[in-house]
């Protein structure tokens, strides 16, 4: 074959190897690309879907730590009318169905009542999950808390407002920034703060995934798309099971209420009752049935007080897991409630 022909066809061939090559390459990018779009696509799903779920379980404990502050606001109302009975019982070995409470005191109650009061005011203005961190850190222990001093020396329980949250939260805290405390944001760490709803305690796996993202490189994309799912879909779960433990929680912590305002009402009239007959108000004058309602109305505040003490999730030692759901403590506390209205309702 004459050379100028060899060399056409050489040229042709190779003409046709770059062609065939650039197509092959093109495809890749392609392929490439499209993978890089369904790891964002699978991965934005993903996140939308630990959202979800987030702001579901969210407001479930919202609406518990609300509960819980509410029913402990009442305390102070209690602790009011109890302190104008002279003579009267102590709280020291209440017990019933085999239910035996830690002493506490008047004051004690009191001061819990206050302080949830306080924390009511505050959460007006409040974001997602702060009532559910007060639930998440046991309602009792944060209304106590409530009872502290602000930074700014002045007692939380004169503040209002989201002032009166934002103190009790630097409180937690260990005071604010300027006088070397961890402040408000360390505050909200200590009842649970994650960076995907405020006061809920996930642990700190979640600060990984929030705004999560992919590589703009397919094969990493994918990958770090599946890495990120697998621990969206752990987490997914755990906030589910915190949703069903605080549902439950708050389902018998109602019934209980309901019961205990029946008999907060009832008390509040025996009491009402006694101081028109009498200047004093004597235990000793009591008739059967009104020292009944008083000691069910003690027990029924004795066993709300230690429900409410509950912390519904327990901070983890290791930053990278899941924290830890109180499951146990929260049975125990259903398992004690049943029990002692099954002996009031037997009475």
């Amino acid at each position: 074959m004459p050379l100028p022909f060899i060399i056409g066809a050489i040229a042709a061939g190779a003409a046709a190897a770059g062609v065939g090559s650039g197509i092959h390459g093109a495809a890749k990018m392609k392929e490439a690309n499209d993978t890089a779009k369904a790891a964002q696509r699978r991965n934005d799903e993903n996140v939308a879907k630990l959202e979800s779920n987030n702001k579901k379980t969210m407001q479930v404990m919202d609406i518990l730590g609300k509960k819980e502050l509410e029913i402990i606001s009442t305390f102070e109302k209690f602790s009011d009318f109890f302190e104008k009975i002279h003579n009267r019982p102590s709280f020291k070995d209440i017990n019933k169905g085999n239910v035996k409470f830690p002493k506490f005191t008047p004051k004690d109650i009191k001061d819990a009542g206050v302080g949830a009061s306080v924390l009511l005011g505050g959460l007006g203005g409040a974001g997602l999950g702060t009532a559910g961190g007060f639930a998440a850190a046991g309602g009792t222990t944060a209304a106590v808390v409530a009872l502290g001093t602000a930074s700014t020396g002045a007692p939380i329980v004169g503040l209002s407002g989201a002032a009166a949250t934002n103190a009790t939260l630097a409180f937690l805290g260990g005071g604010s920034l300027a006088a070397g405390g961890g402040g408000v944001a360390l505050g909200t760490a200590v009842l649970g703060g994650a960076t995907l709803g405020v006061g809920l305690l996930i642990g700190g796996i979640i600060f990984n995934l929030a705004g999560s993202s992919v590589s703009d490189k397919a094969d990493r994309a994918w990958n770090q798309m599946r890495e990120n799912e697998e621990k969206i879909n752990l987490i997914c779960e755990y906030l589910e099971k915190l949703k069903v433990v605080a549902n439950n929680f708050y389902t018998v912590l109602s019934e209980v209420d309901d019961v205990y305002e029946g008999y907060l009402n009832r008390f509040v009239t025996v009491v009402d009752y006694r101081a028109s007959i009498s200047k004093k108000v004597d235990w000793n004058d009591f008739n059967q049935e009104e020292k009944l309602i008083t000691e069910n109305t003690m027990l029924l505040v004795g066993l709300l007080y230690e429900m409410c003490k509950v912390q519904v999730v327990e901070k983890s030692d290791d930053e990278n897991e899941l924290n830890e759901i109180n499951e146990a403590d929260v049975k125990k506390q259903i398992k004690n409630a049943e029990k002692v209205l099954q002996e009031i309702q037997a009475a």
